[in-house]
């Protein structure tokens, strides 16, 4: 039973032949090795043919997923185990199938009984099994050996070889025998952290050579196992006067079998490096289209072909320095910590490359509805954007069920030497807000600030056809990693260019009446000049402003020289890294236990808080409590644009002497060596979540703490009475403008003041009429809690 064709399985369970027998040594070893958890758990059983191992399973407690491509096996199953319980018979083919009608919370044991060697794409079929793997579940892999199988059925075992690279990864493995089958039980993720590897000491000449990147109908990459233990793009070194291009096709018939044509392979990138003391340069061949059946022509230099998810290559052991250095020259970031290299991307029409699993559409479709019944994507250009753009191509890094969260969760793509992110593929429903905010038409052309491919993709498709985005970002490796995946997936309607987004689009990128919008994607502290001077008039600007270290996604809208604001929404972005860049400035205290943050603008005075923080803490109830889940957001925007001296009181450890929790922050002013910070406390409890409240309370230190705490209580009260409502959607938001730095208070309307070094920002909150230029003097601050003037 050799079979490899899913007809000829269906015909072998039609004719009423059967499979091998459980034995009772392999049922006596899952007994033991693998009980059910207390309680019950639930198994996997992956080419069950007719059901006897899954009711097997069944027996040991376990609730089991029995799944088989072929649909005559699960008839039979499911008649022949009729009486069994607590079995799902799933028609499915673990290998090309969406995995849609799995277990959604995992499993605690899997078993492969007896179909491992018949998989064409054994490693990601396995890497896709142990991501499914609860907690201490178990991967069990039950096979004939070649040692004790007939040649000609050599294709339903493995061999030494094969098995030990089944093993690779997992952290712990066991092997028993069980009537002359290999019984492996594998524990843990199998995660392999990939190395890039050189096959042997070089010697001789430079060489050239051509490796062809070929991906299959999912988006898959094609790479071959080595008998070296390492993984290799298919291709090789050059012949006389051939051309990369031909070499890399020749290279893929001959060690895969698949045939491609030369006018269908296309030279991305050129890569100059060595090996030890010899040269080497690399041409990154990509293959937009194949044909053929893949095999293993040579069978003395690689084990197997296969195909593999992109984002599993972080963690699948050695790879072939240059063909790991050319997966990341196509796909950059899939693989970290690789060495350097010369880089050289050559300017060439490629066709995009199409390829995505059915998996990915249904996640793509899922996540649009979820953002759509959230009510942030309102207009259907939008909604039909992120039911139609590939996300997880813009992210390869990421699993599909990643790239496709509909959560809060960002998918961060770059990290700082100190780990913190600075590029990210948004949440998809602060995209779809900020794409809805710009209130584009068709035929528009947008600026935007902050590169990544996927964010300028969804608008290139909301003004279509007649319409373009320039994206700029002031990090080349971003640049060259949004080009190639707007090259692979893109509309052609992207152009990005590598410069200081603060400084705006190139002139000549720039239409002669100004953008028709321009989001910006990354944290800013102050608002460029060059954004509103590029945009036309009426134009929207929608960009995520740090305002007192509380980021909101703020949809403006030019009117001459000002920009007033139109729209709201809580969100936080990755930092800027332009000439925009700030560092905030921050004060120690009690030897770094605590923090003090003046996000606003220039630190205050520090003289006497250590010792007014050893005195006594006095503190002011607001009267003003809230439940579970309730926002607060307006809370602290209000408090961090009305009060004077604004800061943010960071506690590095538990002290007992703020009472702020470890690692958290807390809105605060300081003045004349004293302090005050909103917290809040614990009123009445619950079992329930509706049964809990807390109280906002202020704590303060120093001779003027008492006045601080008096101040920052009026600011609470006057929030719950002019911006609070019932509903956390409805709370009021101030009216914002922003003018060009340098306009004189008079010319500005009444409102409190926050200066920036490029504008000057007024807020007009409910309940506050009057004019407050900040910043405020401290014999001012009672009056300007409270709103008199």
């Amino acid at each position: 039973m050799t079979y490899i064709a899913r007809d000829q399985w269906e015909q072998h369970y039609s004719d009423g032949k059967g499979f091998r027998q459980v034995g009772v040594g392999e049922r006596e070893l899952l007994a033991e090795h693998t009980p059910a958890p207390d309680g019950g758990g639930w198994a996997l059983d992956v080419g069950c043919g007719t059901g006897e191992m899954a009711a097997c399973l069944a027996s040991l407690g376990y609730t089991v997923d029995a799944c088989d491509f072929a649909e005559s096996a699960i008839d039979r199953a499911r008649e022949e185990h009729a009486g069994v319980t607590g079995v799902r018979w799933l028609h499915l083919d673990i290998e090309r199938d969406d995995p849609a009608p799995l277990h959604e919370d995992g499993y605690d044991l899997v078993v492969l009984r007896l179909v491992y060697p018949f998989f064409a794409d054994r490693t990601r079929i396995l890497h896709g099994l142990g991501e499914r793997l609860r907690p201490g579940g178990a991967l069990v892999v039950i096979t004939p050996v070649a040692a004790h199988t007939p040649e000609e059925r050599r294709g339903i075992a493995l061999d030494e070889e094969e098995i030990g690279l089944l093993t690779v990864g997992w952290e712990r493995t066991e092997r028993f025998d069980a009537d002359q089958l290999a019984v492996l039980i594998l524990r843990g993720p199998c995660h392999a952290k990939t190395r890039a590897v050189e096959r042997r000491p070089a010697s001789g000449p430079a060489a050239t050579a051509a490796l062809a990147v070929v991906t299959d109908e999912a988006g898959r990459v094609l790479l071959g196992r080595s008998h070296r233990g390492m993984w290799q793009l298919p291709g090789g070194k050059t012949r006389g006067p051939e051309s990369f291009e031909a070499a890399a096709v020749r290279g893929l018939a001959e060690e895969t079998g698949l045939a491609a044509a030369v006018e269908n392979a296309y030279v991305v990138t050129m890569l100059a490096d060595a090996a030890g003391e010899v040269p080497r340069l690399t041409a990154v061949v990509r293959i937009t289209t194949w044909s053929g059946t893949l095999c293993s022509p040579e069978p003395d230099r690689f084990a197997r072909w296969e195909f593999l998810d992109l984002h599993t290559l972080a963690c699948v052991g050695d790879v072939f320095v240059p063909a790991a250095l050319a997966l990341d020259a196509v796909w950059p970031g899939v693989i970290p910590g690789l060495p350097p290299v010369a880089s050289y991307p050559i300017a060439v029409e490629q066709p995009p490359v199409p390829g995505e699993p059915a998996e990915a559409v249904r996640l793509r479709q899922a996540m649009a509805e979820t953002v759509i019944d959230g009510g942030w994507a309102r207009s259907e250009p939008v909604r039909d954007a992120l039911r139609t753009v590939p996300r997880h191509r813009f992210a390869p890094e990421a699993n599909l069920a990643v790239a496709y969260d509909s959560g809060d969760r960002a998918v961060v793509t770059r990290r700082d030497e100190t780990g913190a992110a600075i590029s990210s593929v948004s949440a998809a429903w602060l995209q779809a807000d900020m794409v809805e905010s710009l209130c584009l038409t068709p035929g528009a052309i947008v600026f935007e600030a902050g590169s990544g491919g996927y964010n300028a993709e969804l608008i290139a498709h909301v003004v279509g056809p007649g319409g373009r985005v320039v994206t700029v970002d002031i990090d080349p490796w971003v640049v060259r990693r949004t080009r190639r995946f707007l090259t692979k997936a893109g509309s052609g309607r992207v152009t990005a260019v590598e410069a200081d987004a603060a400084l705006g689009a190139p002139a000549h990128l720039v239409p002669r009446a100004g953008f028709d919008g321009s989001v910006i994607t990354y944290n800013c502290w102050d608002i460029s000049p060059a954004w509103r001077e590029q945009l036309v008039e009426g134009g929207r600007l929608v960009l995520p402003l740090e305002i007192g270290g509380y980021t909101r996604a703020i949809a403006f809208e030019r009117r001459g020289q000002v920009l007033e604001a139109r729209h709201f929404t809580h969100c936080g972005f990755v930092r800027d890294q332009g000439r925009q860049a700030r560092a905030i400035p921050v004060i120690g205290l009690l030897d770094g236990e605590l923090t003090l943050r003046f996000e606003n603008g220039d630190a205050a005075s520090a003289v006497g808080l250590e010792e007014a923080l050893r005195g006594p803490r006095h503190e002011v109830a607001t009267g003003i409590t809230m439940g579970a889940g309730v926002y607060f957001g307006s809370l602290q925007l209000y408090a961090a644009t009305t009060l004077p001296a604004f800061c943010r009181l960071h506690a590095h450890q538990a002290t007992g002497v703020t009472a702020i929790a470890k690692d958290r922050d807390a809105p605060a002013v300081v003045g004349d060596a004293s302090l005050a910070y909103l917290t809040h406390v614990q009123t009445r409890h619950g079992e329930r979540p509706e049964d809990k409240e807390w109280e906002w309370v202020v704590h303060a230190f120093g001779e003027r703490g008492s006045q601080l705490a008096e101040q920052f209580a009026a600011t609470v009260r006057a929030w719950d009475r002019h911006v609070r409502t019932d509903d956390n959607d409805e709370h009021a938001d101030p009216v914002l403008t922003v003018h060009p730095a340098g306009t004189p208070d008079h010319l500005l309307p009444a409102g409190d003041v926050l200066d920036k070094e490029h504008s000057r920002l007024v807020f007009r909150w409910p309940g506050r009429n009057g004019h407050f230029p900040a910043p405020a003097r401290h014999t001012d601050t009672i009056a300007a809690a409270t709103g008199a003037a």
